[in-house]
Order: C-alpha cells, then structure tokens, then sequence
C-alpha cells in the first residue's frame, strides 16, 4: 500500500475472482447490547498480528477495561489495547461523525508503534480494509464511512492547538517531558460532548510528573478519599511493601504473566536483579510497576526505606553532633546536616534557596519547590542570590541549641562565610 492523500478510495486486496460474500452482522452490532458492552465486543474483534497469540483475536476471557488510567508492567499488551480503543473509535461502535482520534507518545519512533499497529488490525479485516483510507506518511488514517480521522502525534504541543480531538490515547505518558503535550490534549477536547482521554503507561518514577498526577487522583478515586465519577482508574502495581522476589507478587500486578508474559523470563530477570541494586530498581519499575527511582542505585530500594523513621528535633537539642555545610549562591541549595551518632544515626537538615523566579524554576526542574517551603522543608531567602548573612544567623541559632563537636565543609565561598561569621561574633567548630 503506497503513500495515499485525503480523500483517496480505500485500496482493496488484488483479488480478481473475489465474490461478495454476504457480511455477517459485526458482533458489536447485536441487539439487546449496552454502551460498554458493543466496546467490549469491538475491542475483541480486531486480531493479533503479531507474538505468540498472533491470527487470534483480543478476546482472553478478561473483562477489557474502559478507562481514563491504566497502568500496568511492560509486556502486557499495552500498544495493542491503545490501537483497539482508538479503532474502536474511529470505526467501531464508538464513532462519531467527523470525530478525531489521537494517540500520542514521547518521541516519533513512540507514536509510531500504535500506528502500525492500527494498521496491521485494519489490513487484517476486510471491512476495514474497505472504509479506510491509510495515510502511512502523515501517520493518518481517514474513516470514509463517518469523516472520523486518526493522527500519531509524538511530543508536538503546538501542532494540537489546532485540534478538536474527540478522543485522545497518551501512550506511554510516563516518558513524556513536562506536562504540555498533556495540557494542550486535554484542553483540545473542549468542543466534543463526549470527550475521552486514556493514559495507558507504567508508573513513573518522578514524583511531579503527570503519570504520577493520575496515579495519585486515581487512588483517590479508587479508595473513595475522591469523588469523581468522570474518573476511572485500574492500577496493576505491586505494593511498595510487598516482596518484589515472591511470584505471588508478580502474578498479582501482571495480568499477562503466563500467557504471552514469559513466566521463565520474569524468573530470570528476577534473579539477576535480586543479586543487584541497580538491576533491582529497574525491575520493580518495569516489571512490578512501582514507582522506584532508577538513579537510586547506591543502596538497594528495600534498605533505603529501612532508613525511614521521624526525628523529634526537642528530644536532640544539647546533644552532641557533627555537621556539614554546603554552600550555593544562585541556582543551587545550600544544605546544611546534623548527624547525631549517640541518637540512633538521627538526622537534622536545613535547605535555603533563593526565591528569583522561582516559579520558573519548579517548571524548568520539575521540583515542587514552593511546596517545600510551605512545609517547612525550604527556607527562601529574598533575591537573585542566596542570601548568606541570614544563614549566618541561623547557623547561629542551630549552634546554640545543638552540641555541635564538628563542622565539615565544602571550600567554595567559604572564605566569604568565615568573614559574616566574624563580623557577628559567631564561633563555629569548623572541621
């Protein structure tokens, strides 16, 4: 099939002696059906063209979820779900006239696994084939029946302010940059009466992200502590207490595993990340769907979290403790930590950032930064620098209150530190 324009007739298989055989009413079509079961039955027709299920239809005697968020592991059929529900509407039950549906991903090569897919289900039904006009260079698919139009878009915010889309299904939401492509897509759906949005991903493992945005509504949803019945959400994830090595585990957040989800394959990659930290992190995010930091590889996630615990502050005061002090000036933090040997390793820290564009600065990072402050986790200093003099005074009152035996440095604009702290008459126990 060649690069095709708009408005082309749909090319049908060279079959000179075809006959027309009389069509059998699609089973989405069969009387006495509700909404949600004609998506059911549409979602079941199209077939598998490829693995080890491939020839055989999507139907697998679980029920196919309707909703605004889905998240589970990789290798669980996600690229195939997404091409369903978009071909459910752009030709299935849920079409509507001049309706656009979109689905859109991180990168180019991203948006172009749900096309072909989409493509292989249309090639591998003659209806299809039919009614469907295949733009394969624009990554456009036309319905000719209803005027409805499919596009694969990969991270390209301004090209969807000129949509209307209907339908929308984020891909892989979890690698997406920043929050725009999300924002522009949703609030292209404005002019439809019955928009829909379908984030189909694995967690992320950024705490600010979009994907973890969802995730959070929607275990608000799902718990109750949320009401909002526009929101659906269905969650495979392993608990962060659970034992990431226990097959039970697995089976529990993997719906696929056994099937076409290798079981022995799962084993082994279990068996070499158990015996490394950094290989362990990637499996419970891949492979668990748990939201772990894959930079977090000095320490295993499971002893990282032993670590946690509360610190009363009053209970350490006069207790003896060493410190160390790193200084910033415009765009880091100055970090300042108390370690408390004698109290159980207890921990005290202090963080100071300047407050210039700050707002900025939380789009730009991804970090919650005014957040922190609120919580009493960031002091702001006013201006473009950090502000040293008022740290000064602060380290001051830190001094007084705790028995600090030794205060460790970096040397960067130490020398304008000591020199505040002279003309303060503050004795500091420098390392």
């Amino acid at each position: 099939m060649g690069l095709r324009g708009p408005g082309a007739r749909p090319l049908r298989r060279a079959e000179p002696d075809r006959k027309k055989a009389k069509r059998r009413r699609p089973p989405w079509l069969k009387p006495g059906l509700s909404r949600a079961d004609r998506v059911i039955a549409f979602c079941e027709t199209p077939k598998i063209t490829s693995g080890m299920h491939a020839g055989r239809t999507l139907q697998d005697g679980h029920r196919v979820v309707r909703t605004a968020l889905l998240t589970f592991p990789r290798k669980q059929g996600k690229s195939a779900l997404a091409a369903a529900l978009a071909l459910t509407h752009l030709v299935g039950p849920e079409a509507e006239s001049r309706g656009q549906v979109v689905s859109a991903a991180a990168d180019r090569n991203q948006a172009a696994i749900v096309f072909k897919e989409l493509v292989a289900m249309i090639l591998a039904d003659d209806d299809l084939v039919d009614r469907c006009n295949i733009i394969r260079h624009a990554k456009q698919i036309e319905d000719l029946e209803t005027g409805s139009t499919y596009e694969a878009l990969a991270s390209d915010a301004h090209r969807v302010h000129g949509l209307s889309a209907s339908v929308v299904v984020a891909d892989e939401i979890a690698q997406w940059h920043g929050r725009q492509l999300y924002d522009a897509l949703a609030t292209s759906q404005g002019a439809r009466a019955e928009p829909l949005l379908i984030a189909i991903s694995t967690q992320s493992a950024d705490p600010h992200s979009v994907m973890t945005e969802l995730v959070r509504y929607g275990e608000g949803v799902i718990d109750g502590s949320i009401v909002d019945p526009t929101f659906h959400a269905t969650i495979y994830a392993a608990p962060m207490e659970a034992d990431p090595w226990d097959e039970a585990t697995w089976r529990a957040c993997n719906p696929a595993l056994g099937d076409f989800r290798s079981l022995a394959d799962m084993r082994a990659l279990a068996a070499r990340a158990r015996r490394t930290p950094a290989l362990e992190a990637s499996f419970r995010l891949l492979f668990l769907n748990q939201p772990v930091d894959l930079q977090a590889a000095l320490f295993a996630p499971a002893d990282w979290m032993a670590c946690a615990g509360e610190v009363d502050a009053t209970k350490l005061r006069g207790r003896p403790c060493w410190g160390g002090l790193d200084l910033s000036s415009t765009t880091d933090m100055t970090a300042l930590v108390l370690y408390f040997p004698e109290d159980a390793g207890a921990v005290l820290a202090w963080f100071w950032l300047p407050d210039h564009q700050i707002a900025e600065r939380e789009e730009r990072e991804r970090v919650p930064y005014r957040e922190w402050r609120d919580k009493g986790l960031v002091t702001f200093t006013s201006g473009r620098a950090i502000d040293k003099r008022s740290i000064v005074m602060q380290l001051a009152e830190i001094a007084s209150a705790f028995d600090l035996q030794g205060l460790a440095f970096d040397r960067w604009r130490m020398a304008d530190l000591r020199k505040l702290l002279d003309d303060e008459g503050i004795e500091l126990p420098m390392a």
